[in-house]
């Protein structure tokens, strides 16, 4: 095992798997999503301070784009005139031009270790990472609220020679990308509308068509991707949107009480 590897295991994934067997332990019934529920609500609330500066960089990123479209264009023949112009307008807004990739950066890791653990927590080899004063459990049911299976993957299983049709995984598998469509929707900059004249420049209007894209396209690729994962993660993500799109209410209700100058 690499360094990288060995450092990746003992602080991050080794920890998650040990705080997520002995939840699982002690939750009433031995409840495989209860203890997945708890163990999420636990990791976004410590990566809060991070992920809530990530969520004020993006809405403040995405509301000084059409000022950056108008100095680019101004100052399309002098690139020396236009750097200095764009910078100033960050600077005016208090952030940096990369501040809405370091939060996801630094998450990242957290992130990976989870799904690692929540892909191989009934496995041989997960139990052999747990510590020695956590007592390993003779076997984790993958059962949820006693009628959905999150080892299943998709909503649709073959039983018998027939297809049979699971609400609960649809439900799960659904919510999931409902919550990030929504979440998407929150964190788009609303559009300002020009009070002297009715036409955008080319570029910002690309710039939005673009936006409105993504918005559609990553729930929609979401839900091909939850489809093929097990469903333990796909119950992950449902609370950990759910959590985010609570947590984007009350951060961006006070970032818009909030303004910066501008020209």
């Amino acid at each position: 095992m690499s360094f990288i590897s060995s450092l990746f295991y003992t602080l991050l994934y080794q920890p998650i798997m040990n705080i997520l067997i002995a939840i699982y332990q002690v939750v009433p019934g031995n409840d495989f999503g209860i203890a997945i529920i708890i163990l999420t609500i636990i990791i976004r609330l410590l990566l809060y301070p991070v992920s809530a500066k990530g969520v004020k960089s993006q809405r403040a990123l995405n509301e000084i784009q059409p000022e950056i479209k108008r100095v680019q264009e101004k100052y399309k023949d002098d690139k020396e005139k236009q750097v200095k112009e764009v910078l100033d307008i960050y600077k005016r807004a208090e952030i940096s031009p990369f501040s809405s990739f370091a939060p996801l950066l630094i998450q990242l890791p957290v992130l990976i270790s989870l799904y690692r653990v929540l892909w191989g927590v009934q496995t041989t080899e997960a139990l052999g990472a747990l510590y020695s004063f956590i007592p390993a459990p003779e076997k984790i049911s993958s059962i949820f609220l006693g009628i959905i299976d999150l080892a299943d993957t998709g909503f649709i299983i073959e039983t018998n020679g027939e297809s049979v049709f699971l609400i609960g995984n649809m439900i799960i598998i659904i919510g999931a990308v409902a919550a990030q469509f929504f979440q998407m929707k929150m964190i788009s900059a609303k559009k300002k509308k020009d009070g002297k004249s009715g036409k955008k420049e080319a570029a910002q209007e690309m710039a939005e068509r673009i936006q409105k894209q993504m918005i559609y396209f990553f729930p929609f690729f979401t839900f091909f991707i939850l489809l093929k994962l097990p469903l333990a993660i796909g119950l992950y993500w449902l609370v950990s949107t759910l959590f985010s799109i609570i947590q984007q209410h009350f951060i961006l209700k006070n970032y818009e009480q909030q303004s910066f100058p501008r020209d």
